[in-house]
């Protein structure tokens, strides 16, 4: 079981607090501001949301980003996509970090405060989808690399939103806006800038009062099926994204 005192401050791309009644904020950041996405914090998230997941003390968590965006840059930097060594890590790390926020066994919610155009699945992953006007979701940055997207986001849009929709929104790098994800099942609530995570600590603070085992097992009962979908697809999906990697290494070697 994991104590808060002991991974709070572990996490340099994540700026964790907790309330007295067990909400736990986390705040995704480069240097305080919008969150650059690269393989470092790749790896390192895996072991954020092994370590929420293991602390039995939150009872609520809340995710968001920091400034103008939830997450829309992503750099090369630690990641090696065109070895077999270097690609092995990121399937198992692909893999492993979709089942660690599933494995957050109490209420997730999602304060999305800007444009999310990378890694949307984790929000997917979340039980309440609060967004800001200027959210936009889209799956930019991998066909602009040459390569499937086949970390999860290709499985979770498909149920959040329907199968051709999904499709649709993988295939053409679609931008959805926050009011077109909330009318096709994929938002909650929208909400001003400023009234975001004041609106995500009231609904935390409503689920707090809860009994611990009553919010922990809905979460669990809930998210089954999204647990099927991860372990039966991902795999799968980041082995086919391995494949499509390769082949942009063998053209840029040409």
């Amino acid at each position: 079981m994991s104590s808060f005192d002991a991974y709070r401050n572990s996490f340099p791309n994540a700026r964790l607090t907790r309330s007295k009644t067990g909400v736990l904020e986390v705040a995704l950041h480069s240097a305080g501001s919008t969150l650059v996405f690269n393989g470092h914090t790749h790896e390192q998230f895996v072991d954020l949301f092994h370590a929420i997941g293991s602390d039995r003390d939150n009872r609520v968590v809340i995710l968001t980003g920091s400034g103008d965006a939830f997450m829309e840059t992503i750099t090369l930097d630690g990641f090696d996509f065109f070895t077999p060594r270097g690609y092995d890590k990121i399937y198992r790390e692909g893999k492993k970090v979709l089942m660690n926020i599933l494995d957050i066994e109490v209420p997730l919610i999602a304060a999305v405060n800007g444009p999310v155009r990378l890694h949307s699945e984790y929000i997917l992953l979340a039980d309440i989808v609060l967004a800001t006007p200027k959210t936009v979701f889209q799956d930019k940055p991998h066909f602009e690399f040459g390569i499937v997207s086949g970390d999860g986001v290709h499985l979770l849009w498909q149920e959040a939103i329907g199968t051709i929709r999904g499709r649709y929104f993988i295939l053409t790098r679609q931008e959805l806006d926050a009011k077109t994800a909330k009318e096709w099942g994929a938002v909650n609530e929208i909400v001003p800038a400023e009234k975001l995570l004041p609106r995500a600590r009231e609904l935390a603070e409503e689920l707090a009062k809860l009994p611990p085992l009553a919010t922990s097992y809905t979460r669990i009962a809930m998210t089954q099926k999204l647990r099927r979908i991860i372990d039966e697809g991902v795999g799968y999906g980041l082995a086919l994204e391995g494949i499509s990697a390769a082949d942009v290494a063998r053209a840029n070697a040409s």
